[in-house]
């Protein structure tokens, strides 16, 4: 089949009722996530990861991945009339989009923003369709050596692009490679880590651990904080941009579509380096870049396309490889492994109906999500006004319904609440998430494919320079690595000589 008869194909599948309702729930809880601030998309589908379990494999990545690109959708309803992001990638639109809203220009701003995504997020769809087979059928010929190189580059340019500190994100990624082990040895099935816990010989499941990292730390956090919701009282008006606006946003729309969708396939990239990239690049070309934090409606239209068109480039390397190279896809991961099924280079072929369902109801979402952005500003603001004191126990009770549902054990509401605590000190020791939760779910497979290169090469680590794609993938991490090492080493030592003298 082409590549249109397999969309044809697509839009069947997801025409069915069951795998309709699927898109349509997920791209209105994505965009509701996306508007209240502080859940995020990651908190999002680890709360509702245990309801899809009695679903299809089709409608519940369907569901998970409508959450995942509407909640890009929302977040600009919040940065613009708020100033507070409802989720990371929309941090940038704060900048531009409120001050256009205390300028009376609410309208085109928030209008700009919903057609930028539905451009960005409808080509990003088109470049997953042309990019992801074949990259699949160029993984075909990758070995153990290959994919073991290729998560160690994961992990690393992972922790290269954390906004803290290199070193804390290292920690994070190793403390979470040592959670993924723990539990049954892969080739003896011996226990290991579990200090005789009965329970942890399964692992440690990733349910629990999201939603502990992102749901519970998020209430604990918040609880301490009083966030002043400035929300901008006057009548939104005249939410189609005039063509001046057009005129100011096209090339920004343009470039944020290529920058989020390329900057998305990359291991560690998505919405949120996406739209920082995308505004520095959009205030680097512009002849007024004086405007810029004072509501230039690029400021708003680049970002905002960024983060969306990343959404599909962040969906190429899960699908095709195998491997997910950010948290939310790792959560994604996890739901088609429950399912029983594989990503990886015979995705697309074993599950044609999952992929090209998929495919088609991210178009279908993508239209979905521009008419229900528009029209429904209105109630978006009133849902702003919910007090945090009701927010915060319905996040507690969803979290501890759907961890507890999964396996209908108490013990994973221990885990849940010993993960939620543990998240709550590291955001206040500036420790991040992302790195843990990633090396937990990459940590097994890069284990599985280490043991297997060894037994492959009778025990010889030569085997992962032999072999050209493996040695230029490891030397690329190594450099990355270094780049970062050497200035830390070096500003050390400086200081050291000045404690000498």
């Amino acid at each position: 089949m082409g590549i249109f008869d397999s969309l044809i194909y697509g839009f069947r599948v997801v025409l069915d009722p069951s795998n309709l309702l699927s898109c349509g729930v997920g791209v209105l809880v994505g965009t509701l996530v996306g508007v209240l601030p502080g859940i995020g998309p990651i908190g999002a589908i680890a709360l509702l990861l245990p309801a899809t379990f009695k679903a299809t494999p089709t409608s519940s990545i369907i569901m998970l991945a409508g959450i995942y690109y509407g909640a890009m959708y929302g977040g600009s309803t919040t940065s613009i009339l708020v100033n507070i992001p409802g989720e990371t990638a929309s941090v940038v639109t704060c900048l531009d989009g409120y001050q256009m809203a205390r300028q009376g220009r609410a309208g085109p701003a928030l209008g700009i923003a919903a057609w930028g995504s539905f451009i960005a997020g409808t080509l990003s769809v088109g470049g997953l369709m042309i990019f992801a087979n074949p990259l699949a059928e160029a993984a075909l010929r990758f070995g153990p050596p290959e994919y073991f190189a290729l998560m160690c580059t994961g992990l690393i340019i992972l922790t290269y692009l954390t906004q803290g500190s290199m070193l804390k994100a290292l920690m994070m990624g190793l403390v979470g490679l040592i959670i993924g082990n723990a539990g049954l040895d892969i080739f003896t099935s011996l226990p290991r880590f579990t200090f005789g816990i009965t329970e942890l010989e399964d692992g440690i499941g990733i349910i629990p651990l999201a939603m502990g990292l992102f749901g519970i730390s998020e209430v604990l956090i918040n609880i301490e904080q009083t966030l002043k919701k400035d929300i901008f009282q006057t009548h939104v008006r005249h939410l189609w941009p005039s063509l001046k606006d057009w005129a100011d946003s096209k090339w920004a729309i343009v470039r944020g579509t290529i920058l989020g969708f390329f900057l998305g396939v990359l291991p560690g990239g998505g919405g949120v380096l996406a739209s920082f990239v995308s505004y520095g690049v959009e205030k680097k070309v512009s002849r007024h870049p004086e405007k810029f934090g004072k509501g230039a409606i690029e400021g708003v239209a680049g970002p905002e396309t960024a983060n969306n068109a990343a959404t599909g480039g962040n969906l190429i390397p899960l699908l095709s490889l195998g491997i997910p190279l950010n948290p939310t896809m790792a959560l994604l991961f996890s739901a088609l492994i429950v399912h029983g099924i594989q990503p990886g280079p015979l995705f697309i072929k074993s599950n044609p109906e999952v992929f090209w369902g998929l495919v088609a109801s991210m178009y279908l979402g993508n239209a979905l999500l521009l008419l229900l952005n528009l029209p429904l500003i209105g109630i978006w603001v009133q849902v702003l006004k919910v007090p945090y004191r009701i927010l915060f126990p319905l996040i507690l009770l969803l979290c501890v319904i759907g961890v507890y549902s999964v396996n209908n054990s108490t013990f994973d509401l221990v885990l849940m609440i010993l993960f939620g605590v543990v998240g709550y000190l590291m955001r206040k020791f500036a420790y991040e998430s992302a790195p843990l939760i990633l090396a937990l779910v990459l940590g097994p497979m890069l284990e599985k494919a280490l043991r297997q290169s060894l037994l492959m090469s009778k025990g010889s680590f030569m085997i992962f320079i032999s072999r050209p794609i493996s040695g230029v993938t490891l030397g690329i991490a190594f450099l990355l690595l270094l780049s970062n090492v050497l200035p830390f080493i070096k500003k050390h030592r400086q200081a050291y000589r000045k404690f000498e003298a």
